[in-house]
């Protein structure tokens, strides 16, 4: 099971954090610290597979983002580097060549598609066209409520 996802910059900045289990936003705070000091760290050739606490930790960058989960010891890391590629590809699909600048404009969107991947820490959906499906019907449906609010005013 995944524990968590963040998604981070060169700098440390983190752009998207979701966590499937629960924690104080203190030691939420602490993980993110430990984990993205630890990582930006290591160097560019090293493996994207790391022990850390009782979980592993993989990473991947895709230019100026870190893309890093947390899984279970016995959760299998080629699946979740693989899970992490998916995701990558879904925000390349919906913002065409994305960059940290679409996640941080839009990063309910971003959300939006992590929570159709993934719920609960566990693969929901695999099918990228499922996926943007669910997604242009959701960008459908608010453009029909902005439509009626302006209406309304």
């Amino acid at each position: 099971m995944i524990q968590f996802m963040l998604l981070f910059s060169r700098q440390g900045k983190v752009r998207l954090q979701k966590c499937y289990n629960a924690k104080t936003d203190k030691e939420k705070k602490k993980i993110m610290r430990e984990l993205i000091t630890q990582v930006l760290a290591r160097k560019p050739k090293m493996c994207a597979f790391l022990e850390w606490r009782d979980l592993k930790i993989v990473y991947k960058r895709y230019a100026s983002l870190y893309f890093c989960c947390a899984v279970d010891q016995s959760d299998n890391e080629l699946l979740t580097l693989e899970l992490i590629h998916r995701y990558v590809e879904l925000l390349d699909k919906y913002f065409g060549n994305v960059c940290e600048l679409d996640i941080i404009f839009n990063f309910e969107k971003a959300y939006y598609m992590l929570d159709e991947l993934l719920l609960g820490g566990e693969i929901q959906e695999t099918s990228k066209k499922n996926v943007l499906k669910s997604i242009a019907e959701q960008d459908l449906m608010q453009e029909e409520q902005d439509i009626s609010k302006s209406v309304l005013e």
